[in-house]
């Protein structure tokens, strides 16, 4: 598969105005700039698009590693919280946080039989992820 997302940018740093667009279209020119980004105001930014695709391939992720366990989710939802700090020479990326909140009939179950999918996945998820493989099936995002 190859998509592509693009920007694109006229005038300074604050003045300036961009637009973000999608190959599929789902974003077509859609306005960005220094204001939207950290001031608050109307408009996109690059961090809140990198979670909405972060959130999108861990959700999509999980579902597949879901169904290698049997088990299909009634509903997902992840937030990713992303953190811009000021960093000595601009400002960087420094935190991604996922929250999920899923209903999946049979987890638990599937849990206590010792389903290697779901082992491997609660251990990635709670940071205790030494001795599990992740699945090959289950792509990193």
């Amino acid at each position: 598969m190859q998509t592509y997302g693009s920007a694109a940018w006229k005038g300074g740093i604050k003045d300036g105005k961009g637009a973000l667009s999608t190959k599929s279209g789902a974003l077509k020119e859609y306005p960005y700039g220094f204001s939207s980004r950290f001031e608050g105001k109307p408009g996109s930014n690059p961090e809140e698009l990198i979670g909405a695709a972060h959130a999108g391939c861990f959700t999509m992720a999980l579902s597949l590693i879901l169904g290698e366990a049997g088990l299909t989710a009634e509903h997902m939802e992840t937030k990713a919280d992303v953190t811009l700090d000021k960093v000595a020479d601009g400002f960087a990326i420094t935190k991604v946080h996922l929250t999920l909140r899923a209903k999946i009939p049979g987890a638990d179950d599937a849990k206590r039989a010792g389903s290697v999918y779901l082992s491997s996945f609660f251990a990635l998820i709670s940071g205790t992820s030494a001795g599990f493989r992740r699945p090959r099936s289950a792509a990193a995002c």
